[in-house]
């Protein structure tokens, strides 16, 4: 049975299910994370292929998300010595086990938010 909280006689997991979809949407909305997470959903990418295949992201911008991605472990940044010295990004295992529910929601958002051309 499921506890209640008294003061909005919603079910506890409800509101702890809440809290964490909020921190979820507040990370995942932070403009191009999911467009990068998406972009290394198809394999390793370096610096340069990311900003090209996204496309209107500053460099420091770019740089920020990856740098929250990485901090937030769904991705990781490998520095590949060459020569020439190369840096690359890639999913992690948490990253990897994101990515069936960003494919969810942008299926669900196909289906039930129209675009606003």
């Amino acid at each position: 049975m499921a506890m209640v909280n008294a003061r909005s006689q919603v079910p506890s997991e409800c509101v702890h299910d809440d809290a964490a979809l909020a921190r979820a949407f507040v990370f995942l909305g932070k403009r191009w994370n999911a467009v990068v997470l998406g972009i290394l959903a198809g394999g390793p990418a370096g610096f340069r292929e990311l900003s090209r295949a996204i496309g209107g992201i500053s460099d420091s911008v770019l740089a920020d998300r990856l740098a929250g991605l990485t901090g937030a472990g769904l991705i990781a940044r490998t520095v590949n010595e060459g020569p020439p010295v190369t840096v690359s990004y890639a999913l992690t295992d948490r990253g990897t086990a994101l990515m069936p529910a960003l494919h969810q929601i942008a299926h669900w958002a196909r289906e039930h938010i129209p675009d606003s051309d």
